[in-house]
């Protein structure tokens, strides 16, 4: 194997759980051809955050590499809902979702993946074409028992959970779309290896050229615990505000900080390699944070973005007041409101309950006093500058 091959294999194995099969690939590469490289997303939540980035990060190595992404909306099969990992049936998307959640997809992947060597496709291309026939034909390709050797429809089975039909339809179809796409390989989380096995097996019993898998790891979220999800709200999204994406990345615990390094930096192992080293000889392992925070900041932003956002941390991290705070009118009834009314209408909560939580807990500030009472009213034709734990900030003018 010459020098090149072996330094493609070693850029795309970084980072990545398992690959299969390594002999496959090999020779995919040797053939001097760009491989046909496929991801598929359903538009269930169009927010990209760092968790889909591991992935995404791996396509876009790929393109360095002279390959070409097939970035696939599963606009088709999200109208069905992935259940993986569900122990319950998800409920399906209507058209008009998959269309909006697929344009916002759209709108940011190209912050990471080369535009020139990206398709994007939509499986209702060819799945709408399938019929009923086709999808008898299909289904006819695998049995029950093969389906409930998968984890989440194993262990939903064995707790009596109801799995619907059209569940079951979800891995071949996904299998079918790497046979429409004539995929070399395809990439899933280590959950969907279930998944991407099936395309394998669709294309060999298509008499095609069998795609070789490879599967990223799972990132945990913010918790350290559950995988980065919106709906578990331990996400950093790649949309968010630069000093919002730096303070999240500052809050990751200094354990956790090694796995985000890892499997989102695109600095090279020996650059990790020492800071790793710098951290065994006493560094502060904050001072490494600073600088993987300021990368993510600079990637999804700017550098100056990221310059300042370093700034805004540390002017919250003294207890003072970020030098731009955004502005809020609010338009009350009577002469004052109440602290936890003002907080919620003012978008630094989600309801009154949680403004009461974080008073409690000492949380909220008002010109940089923090508020003991939950009772406390405001008055009309205020301003104050309203604190909700370290990183909310708000001008509130009451009017």
């Amino acid at each position: 194997m010459n020098t090149d091959i072996n330094q493609a294999l070693a850029i795309i194995k970084r980072g990545a759980d398992e690959l299969l099969i390594e002999q496959e690939l090999i020779e995919k590469l040797k053939s001097g051809k760009p491989l046909r490289i496929k991801a598929g997303f359903d538009p269930t939540a169009p927010d990209l955050h760092l968790g889909h980035t591991v992935l995404l990060n791996k396509l876009r190595q790929f393109q360095a590499l002279g390959h070409q992404v097939l970035f696939l909306i599963g606009d088709f099969t999200g109208m069905i809902g992935d259940p993986t990992g569900k122990s319950a049936t998800r409920p399906p998307l209507t058209k008009e979702q998959v269309a909006d959640n697929a344009q916002s997809y759209a709108s940011q992947v190209f912050k990471i993946l080369d535009q020139d060597k990206t398709e994007i496709v939509f499986n209702s291309t060819w799945l709408n074409e399938l019929g009923a026939a086709g999808m008898l034909k299909l289904a006819a390709s695998h049995t029950v028992a093969r389906m409930l050797e998968r984890d989440d429809f194993s262990k939903r089975f064995k707790g009596n959970q109801p799995i619907a039909i059209h569940e079951f339809l979800y891995p071949l179809l996904q299998g079918y779309d790497s046979v429409a796409l004539k995929a070399d390989v395809e990439l899933g989380g280590t959950d969907q290896k279930f998944n991407l096995l099936m395309g394998r097996e669709l294309q060999k019993q298509a008499g095609m050229s069998q795609q070789c898998v490879l599967t990223m790891p799972l990132l945990e979220g913010l918790d350290g615990v559950n995988k980065m999800s919106k709906s578990l709200g331990n996400y950093i999204g790649i949309a968010e505000a630069p000093e919002i994406i730096f303070a999240k990345i500052m809050s990751v615990s200094d354990t956790l900080m090694w796995r985000y390094i890892d499997l989102l930096s695109f600095e090279s192992l020996e650059t990790i390699a020492g800071w790793k080293a710098q951290i065994a000889d006493g560094e502060n392992p904050r001072n490494i944070k600073v600088r993987f925070a300021q990368e993510i900041v600079a990637r999804f932003h700017s550098q100056a973005d990221a310059e300042k956002a370093l700034q805004d941390f540390q002017t919250r991290a003294k207890g003072g007041i970020p030098e731009e705070v955004p502005e809020v009118s609010l338009a009350i009834e009577g002469d004052t409101i109440g602290v936890a009314q003002m907080l919620k209408m003012a978008g630094l909560v989600e309801s009154t309950s949680e403004a009461i939580r974080a008073i409690q807990q000492g949380g909220v500030k008002l010109d940089s006093e923090k508020v003991e009472d939950k009772h406390l009213q405001i008055t009309k034709h205020t301003t104050v500058i309203a604190q909700v734990g370290k990183r909310k900030f708000a001008k509130i003018v009451l009017h």
